[in-house]
């Protein structure tokens, strides 16, 4: 499966541009995915070392394959790893799902095809999506769809789940929603299942707590100068990273509003239409 694993990285080019990469360097991407990123790190200056994390196995072997041996792997949550005395002259942190995740049936991320209700990005942990909806409570699902997937229609689809309940697959969920929500609804410019399955691949892995623990100990891994890139997906995201870089004594802010994919990529990668980036850089002296 790992060789169907291929993902086109967004925004590379301001995401190079920002971090100003330098001959020699040693750059952290914090969510490796196929190595998109990466692979633009490499190539954009001589002598360039890489530290690469993921939490999904096949994204890591998938990167492993792409990149050179002398990049340094290491399998986890971002927010769990442990530089050491390492430091790096730039961090890049592309957030959300990755489109190969989103392609494997198997996987549960896609309300556009039918699959077990998983949605892990590790796939080592117990926690997944049908254990949410199987056996949280009715308050808790309307938490979950209304603080992650700011879904105005929460109360009306948690209680059709609770009432229909076993779900087993993503088909089942979807005709759960539909049926919850007001006809005239059904139709809108989204599908009505997007953000209740946002909502709930953000519990099952914990993102938005993730993103909140990196981004605390993430500015302390840079080298004085060294530039941060968060790529964010929606407004939750955007909104922790933008106030984690107002807040942090040890970060300068570059981007006073995120930056966008230019015309030519959004055309050719729909997911980059969502996407926003922002940098600052590491202002202060090391300790």
């Amino acid at each position: 499966m790992t060789a169907t694993f291929d993902h086109v990285a967004v925004l590379s080019r301001e995401v190079i541009a920002g971090l100003q990469i330098q001959p020699g360097g040693h750059y952290l991407d914090a969510t490796v995915g196929a190595g998109g990123h990466s692979g633009e790190i490499l190539a954009a200056a001589p002598d360039v070392q890489l530290t690469a994390l993921d939490r999904d196995g096949e994204a890591i072997a998938a990167a492993q394959s792409h990149l050179p041996p002398t990049v340094q792997f290491w399998r986890g949550n971002f927010a769990d790893y442990q530089p050491g005395a390492t430091r790096f002259d730039g961090i890049v942190a592309d957030l959300g799902v990755s489109s190969p995740q989103l392609d494997h049936r198997e996987r549960g991320f896609s309300f556009q095809q039918d699959a077990p209700l998983d949605m892990r990005m590790d796939q080592g942990q117990d926690l997944t999506a049908a254990a949410i909806l199987n056996h949280q409570s009715e308050t808790d699902l309307v938490r979950i769809f209304s603080h992650y997937g700011e879904e105005r229609f929460s109360k009306r689809i948690a209680r059709r789940i609770v009432e229909q309940r076993p779900l087993q697959t993503t088909t089942d969920l979807v005709e759960v929603i539909m049926a919850a929500i007001p006809a005239s609804c059904r139709h809108g410019r989204i599908h009505p299942a997007t953000r209740v399955f946002q909502a709930l691949r953000i519990a099952v892995n914990g993102e938005l707590e993730a993103l909140e623990r990196f981004l605390n100990v993430a500015p302390q891994w840079l080298k004085p100068g060294g530039r941060i890139a968060i790529i964010s997906f929606h407004s939750l995201e955007d909104r922790i990273v933008k106030y984690a870089f107002r807040g942090s004594e040890l970060l300068q802010i570059i981007t006073k509003k995120p930056l966008m994919a230019q015309a030519d990529e959004q055309r050719e990668n729909r997911r980059s239409r969502s996407a926003k980036l922002r940098l600052a850089q590491r202002v202060s002296k090391l300790e």
